[in-house]
């Protein structure tokens, strides 16, 4: 009986690996981290509004919901504890959670108490990185926690950043001057089945930035922001491939590198944008600067590349458009956007979501800001990246999930 339950739970589990299709968003920023969503038709006439299907309150947080399948996964706060859910994507409704204490934010983070890294899923399994820096792993098929530990460190504003999962590895990056950390930082690979350490650098404390992936010349690589520098170790081993000064100069915030081939875009609010090519050298890799641009993305907001521009929302939250190849600020709207908000890659048109809770559909447009249409998708602040799925919208807003069609 015991070997028929677990083989009808390695069935389940594997059905939940191979049912990923093309709508799913399985972590930070989507399938390749760079909000490119591959299943989604813009509507010859745009409707008026959008229809509400469901909303599900699950907690405090600004970690982005990720989906995989017909499964929708949340990461919260609810009370004293972070909990972690699985939702119905069609429905709404619970199909499992988990909690655990979390630890007291204060100061500077102190209105931002729940978490803010985005869930990673794969192979089975769901990877979050709570606001303390707690790292946990679940079965994605039952809810079961396969394990748990805890990193050394956080920054002034906590865990910010989400986990990457590759090569049967969760990689993250943690550190800071909280909990014991003593202003360092380290990256570290956990086997994913076991939770076992894998491989580990230390170094600098993170930057808030999440970890991106990238191959040059065959060395697959995971790119990591720290406070003072952009590194890059090897998947395999964590071996270190590169070792560049960047740092940003208002509180060190560097946001997610956009990768662009064996090109790396860099950028930190009151540094400016930097592109630089990934070049072989006789003894790793080293970056060579390509351009550099004074316009940058607001601090919480990573920008996205799109058929050679760059779209972003700037510290004076305005949209923005950088051509990719030479650096040249293309334009800047003149409408005033939220703090934090994303520009999502949706084929024919962009969608960006901002803290203020619109929604705008815009074309691509290198010589200026073309909307098409805007709809308000909650009551409340939104610093969330949303999963656009065929005609399905799923937001996170300060405390609730929301399903919305367009129809």
């Amino acid at each position: 009986m015991s070997r028929l339950c677990f083989g009808f739970a390695c069935a389940l589990a594997l059905s939940v690996t191979v049912s990923l299709s093309a709508a799913d968003w399985p972590q930070w920023r989507g399938p390749g981290r760079d909000n490119k969503i591959s299943d989604f038709t813009a509507p010859a006439t745009w409707p008026k509004e959008l229809k509400q299907k469901w909303k599900v309150t699950v907690g405090d947080g600004v970690a982005s919901p990720i989906m995989a399948g017909d499964k929708l996964y949340v990461f919260t706060r609810q009370g004293g504890d972070e909990v972690v859910r699985c939702l119905e994507a069609e429905t709404g409704k619970e199909v499992w959670t988990d909690k655990y204490p979390a630890v007291e934010v204060g100061g500077p983070a102190k209105d931002f108490k729940g978490p803010r890294g985005t869930p990673a899923v794969a192979e089975g399994k769901l990877c979050t990185f709570g606001v303390g820096g707690t790292i946990s792993c679940y079965d994605v098929a039952t809810g079961k926690l396969a394990w748990r530990n805890e990193t050394k460190g956080t920054p002034a504003f906590k865990t910010s950043y989400s986990p990457v999962i590759a090569d049967g590895k969760c990689i993250i990056h943690s550190g800071g001057g909280g909990k014991g950390g003593g202003g360092k930082g380290e990256v570290v690979a956990y086997k994913l089945a076991t939770g076992a350490e894998a491989w580990k650098w230390a170094g600098d404390p993170p930057a808030y930035a999440s970890p991106v992936l990238m191959t040059v010349e065959g060395a697959k690589m995971v790119v990591v922001m720290t406070e003072r520098n952009a590194v890059g170790l090897d998947v395999t081993d964590g071996r270190l491939l590169f070792k560049e000064p960047f740092q940003a100069a208002r509180y060190g915030n560097t946001v997610t590198p956009i990768v662009d081939g064996a090109t790396l875009i860099l950028s930190g609010q009151g540094t400016g944008t930097v592109a630089a090519a990934v070049e072989k050298t006789a003894d790793g890799f080293a970056l060579k600067e390509e351009w550099k641009s004074a316009q940058a993305p607001h601090m919480y907001n990573s920008p996205s590349l799109v058929e050679g521009r760059i779209y972003g929302i700037a510290a004076s939250r305005k949209l923005y458009c950088i051509d990719a190849k030479f650096g040249k600020t293309l334009w800047v709207d003149s409408k005033v956007r939220g703090d934090c908000g994303c520009v999502l890659d949706a084929g024919s048109c962009l969608l960006a979501l901002s803290s203020d809770s619109n929604l705008l559909a815009f074309k691509p447009d290198e010589k200026a800001y073309a909307e098409l249409a805007r709809y308000k998708v909650a009551d409340t602040p939104t610093w969330t990246v949303p999963i656009v799925a065929g005609k399905r919208l799923y937001v996170k807003d300060k405390d609730s999930v929301i399903l919305w069609t367009l129809e």
